[in-house]
């Protein structure tokens, strides 16, 4: 699974198809970490559902690079999906954390410092957010959506659902909590479940559609 993370890695770092998330990522912060008087969990909240729409944005980017000949190729090394869905989840949360000690930096650099709980908190919750967008990612990818049209409006729903719908105890409840400045300990433990389940139960769906059309 090393190999195949350090080879989806070069892959996406080959294509620079990560360039046009990451810059807006880095916008987004440049913005938000300005004020030192701002209470630094709100702006937590809006760079962690940034983190999301990035990290579905790396995925789907990474995957889209292969063509269906070269994802066989890549296959018949790997031996299995697993290996190869694996080795993608770690290639973009290997990303996804570098952006996280990027946000966590600078936001400590422009504020005046943190509270190690504020800083856990906060590398928590983008991370979390940063498994949510991989779960999008995987089954919006080529990998199952062969059209790069539909891949894009499957991504925008599913992100949309997930950020915005108040009664899915996905990312939603964590993010409002956060912006909100209400009790995170409810809202953080769902969130942790539900992101971990949701990773599990996407790699796995495609996972055996990739078996059965294979």
């Amino acid at each position: 699974m090393l190999a195949m993370t350090r080879y989806y890695l070069a892959l996406l770092g080959h294509s620079q198809r990560y360039l046009p998330a990451i810059l807006a990522y880095i916008a987004v912060n440049t913005v938000l970490y300005t004020d030192p008087k701002s209470p630094l969990l709100p702006q937590y909240g809006i760079s962690a559902g940034s983190l999301l729409v990035v990290s579905c944005w790396l995925t789907i980017a990474m995957l889209d690079v292969e063509d269906p000949v070269q994802r066989l190729v890549t296959f018949s090394h790997a031996r299995r999906w697993r290996s190869v869905l694996g080795g993608a989840t770690l290639a973009v949360f290997g990303c996804a954390t570098a952006l996280i000690l990027v946000t966590v930096l600078w936001s400590g650099l422009r504020t005046g410092g943190f509270t190690i709980g504020t800083f856990a908190l906060g590398a928590a919750a983008h991370a979390l957010c940063a498994l949510f967008g991989i779960a999008i990612g995987l089954p919006c990818s080529r990998l199952l959506v062969p059209r790069v049209g539909w891949s894009v409006l499957a991504a925008i729903f599913a992100l949309a659902a997930v950020l915005l719908v108040k009664w899915l105890p996905l990312a939603n409840p964590l993010l409002r909590a956060l912006t909100s400045q209400q009790p995170l300990t409810g809202p953080f433990t769902v969130a942790v479940v539900a992101a971990v389940a949701t990773l599990l139960v996407s790699a796995t769906a495609v996972g055996f559609l990739l078996r059965r059309n294979a």
